[in-house]
């Protein structure tokens, strides 16, 4: 059984950056072990990912009836983690995606008239279907969910046939869809194809077909147009919040940039976009959520009354330090291939001579850099024991949570 009142647990997008998430959840376990926790329970009834933030969750979910075990599981695969496990990094592999991408950019024109070379995306993430039949057993989910083990499991994806933004979320009962502007929910079972849909990076990996209303429609990383990160949990019957991001929110500036350096290069543009897609949603909803939370502990007993929203606790835990700096000292790290490719969109050096950091922190999936990632997010999660402690209730004479009586924003 998880444990109550229901904690939901929101784990963000950001391709290779996820495994900041990853350390964090290792730090959980960690703590629940040396406060005496009740290690039957299940810390969290509700689970919700986007992007690889949805690979998480779902392996989370899967192995909802042993927290342990399934963090062991996942943190295995992000401890060892070569990029040929995601996307092909061979030249041949390179050559018929990115590199043919780049050249259809340049001069597609020329091509199109003497070949139908229709390159989908930058990288081929062919390799990442195979790699979630091993980390992500669904077939365990719907037992999760029958047993009580789990209440509900949430990903997001981004669908550029209509143009919405769409949440698939399976659960133990029946859950009444929500509509928004711009985002609808859908209740069925999750699979495979729902994950590589909701972790498409934008241009980088191919879009995914899942059916919806009897229509075949192509998807894309659950990131984009995701105006509400926070609301799944919520309609889903979280009653407090652990967030755990992947940059920005708790990241010291970034570095001085040198005036001199020219106009910025295709990595360095494509970097900040993806920065806004991923990172700058869940900063907007945190913050919205706080600003409404502080007014309604302003109302009197008599007006909340007559408002549905309710008090929510809500913990975020995010990076520390700038994940681009750390990425920046392990560019080298990529497969040659790819390194060879990308030099061309301007992602160039390592350390302090590095140029491109931005986008190659969501391309390294590789072990030197994930473990880093992985230390630093637990190391965020200890430094922070107290306020976990107390959030989830786990030991005597925890002090009170800094945030706590925050209230449930608008979902």
């Amino acid at each position: 059984m998880y444990e109550t009142p229901l904690a939901g647990l929101i784990l963000t997008g950001g391709g290779a950056r996820a495994a900041y998430q990853v350390g964090v959840l290792r730090a959980l376990a960690r703590m629940r072990r040396e406060c005496g926790a009740d290690l039957t329970r299940n810390p969290f009834g509700v689970i919700v990912g986007t992007s690889a933030g949805a690979i998480n969750a779902a392996s989370l979910a899967c192995g909802a009836d042993d927290f342990e075990s399934a963090v062991e599981r996942v943190c295995q695969v992000w401890r060892d983690f070569h990029a040929e496990q995601v996307y092909r990094a061979d030249s041949l592999g390179v050559i018929r995606s990115g590199a043919q991408w780049l050249t259809m950019l340049s001069i597609g024109w020329v091509i199109a008239r003497w070949r139908r070379a229709r390159p989908r995306s930058l990288l081929d993430n062919e390799p990442l279907a195979e790699l979630l039949q091993r980390m992500v057993p669904l077939a365990r989910l719907r037992l999760m969910l029958r047993s009580k083990q789990l209440h509900g499991l949430a990903v997001s994806a981004s669908s550029y046939t209509s143009g919405l933004h769409v949440t698939f979320y399976d659960a133990a009962a029946q859950i009444e869809p929500w509509t928004r502007s711009q985002r609808i929910a859908v209740q069925r079972r999750i699979s495979h194809a729902h994950l590589l849909a909701s972790s498409a990076i934008p241009f980088v990996f191919p879009a995914s077909s899942i059916e919806l209303d009897g229509v075949a429609q192509w998807f894309g990383d659950g990131s984009m147009r995701q105006t509400a990160p926070i609301s799944p949990a919520v309609h889903l019957g979280a009653q407090k919040l652990l967030v755990i991001g992947a940059g920005r929110m708790h990241e010291p500036p970034g570095r001085k940039l040198d005036a001199q350096a020219g106009y910025p290069s295709l990595a360095q543009i494509a970097g900040h976009a993806l920065s806004n897609i991923f990172l700058d949603a869940l900063a907007v909803d945190v913050e919205r959520l706080r600003r409404i939370n502080h007014t309604l502990s302003l109302l009197p007993e008599s007006a909340l009354a007559q408002t549905a929203l309710r008090p929510i606790d809500v913990l975020v835990i995010a990076p520390s330090q700038r994940l681009d700096d750390i990425a920046a000292e392990h560019q080298n790290a990529l497969p040659v291939p790819v390194r060879a490719m990308l030099r061309g969109m301007g992602v160039t050096g390592q350390g302090r001579d590095a140029r491109g950091a931005a986008l190659a922190s969501y391309l390294l999936f590789e072990a030197p850099y994930t473990r880093a990632l992985m230390d630093l997010g637990e190391a965020d999660a200890m430094a922070r024991r107290d306020e976990v402690a107390a959030f989830f209730g786990w030991g005597a004479g925890r002090r009170a949570l800094a945030i706590s009586g925050e209230a449930q924003a608008a979902a």
